[in-house]
Formats: structure tokens, sequence, C-alpha cells
């Protein structure tokens, strides 16, 4: 992208608003109420409005490499705080994509020095479901069911945090894990069923 052709582009889009709705600005300048918390990928090829369709306003976004949720990540816990307890959102969608990059990295045995911590999570997720991961002969395969397994395990983090269970009791919040098709441009519902995967795991996170 040339660079300096940005600001002409946004007062191309500025005019495009304006052109439909001459008050768009002043509406936005009101504030946000979005439904939906989207934590996705900060890969430049998935964005997280443009795959859904959405406007600005409508989702409050989070991205990092790989769509993690760390307990240690300042960075996430204060978004899902503030969306939750302050911005009261519904729900909580961890997307996921495959060919990630932060995936493919994990898979590897390279040394990437301030890298090697934030993929040693993606590792973990794989050393927890190694079992099915290994009996897969296809590496594609196995690279790309890693990208579903590694949101899973994002999923059930949100749904360890406080402020996410006190919102599942108070209000019905619930937590979706999507994946997309960079390929094909599909986003894939990947109806987890988090009563069976938070079996056996709920009486040591669940807070009274």
């Amino acid at each position: 992208m040339d660079i300096s052709k940005i600001f002409s582009n946004n007062q191309k889009w500025i005019e495009e608003k304006l052109a439909v709705d001459t008050a768009y600005f002043d509406s936005l300048a009101k504030g946000q109420n979005p439904d939906i918390l989207y934590i996705g990928c900060s890969d430049s090829r998935v964005s997280a409005e443009d795959i859904m369709g959405a406007s600005p306003g409508e989702v409050f976004v989070h991205r990092n490499i790989a769509n993690m949720v760390s307990n240690l990540d300042l960075s996430a816990m204060s978004v899902i705080n503030y969306a939750v307890a302050h911005l009261k959102v519904n729900h909580i969608i961890v997307c996921g994509h495959y060919n990630c990059g932060g995936v493919k990295a994990a898979l590897a045995a390279d040394d990437l020095g301030l890298l090697n911590p934030w993929l040693r999570n993606i590792r973990d997720v794989y050393r927890i479901h190694k079992e099915e991961l290994n009996t897969m002969e296809n590496d594609m395969d196995k690279y790309n069911r890693l990208v579903e397994l590694n949101v899973q395990e994002q999923c059930v983090n949100v749904l360890k945090t406080a402020e996410v269970q006190l919102a599942v009791k108070a209000r019905g919040l619930s937590v979706h894990g999507w994946v997309f098709d960079v390929a094909s441009g599909k986003l894939i519902d990947l109806k987890i069923d988090f009563n069976h995967v938070l079996k056996g795991i709920t009486e040591i996170y669940q807070l009274e």
C-alpha cells in the first residue's frame, strides 16, 4: 500500500459516508454500544469488520498474534474487562484463521527470540491435544486442526475470567469459537460444545 495515499483515501471515505448520511460522523461521535467483542489474529489478511460485514461501532476488537487469550497479557485482560464489565457486550468471539503464521511457527523448532514465550502458549495447546494431533499424517490437516484447537483453548481461557463468569450468570453472555478460511473467505463456526470441553475442569476455575 502506498502510504502517501492514505490521507486521500481517508478523505474519499469521509465523502462516501456523508453522501449516504450527512449525520454519520455526528452519530459516530456520540459513543459506542457494541454487542460483540471480537478477539482475532493480527494477520493483515483478516479484518474483523470486513469479514463480518460489521459497521463502525458494532464490534469491539482485540487482535494479537494467533488470537491468544493469556491471563498474563494485561492488554487482552483489560480489553475483556472493559468490553464485558463496561460496554456490556453479550457475545465474545475468538476467531482464528487457517494458514496462521503464528500457529505454523509454533509447530517448528526454530528459536524465534522474543516470540518464543508467546508461541509457547500455542505449543501448550499442542501438548494438551498431542494424542489427537499425532494421529494425523497430513501436515496441513494437523496445522489446520491446531488452528481450531487453539481457538477452542482460547475460548476456555475467556471463560476462566471472572468478568465473563459473572456476565454468563447475570445476562447469559455467550462465547463463540470461529475460524476464517483465508482461501475461501468463509467464516466457520466450530460449534464448540463447552459443556463437554469444560467437563472436569469447571470446579477448578469456577468462581462463586
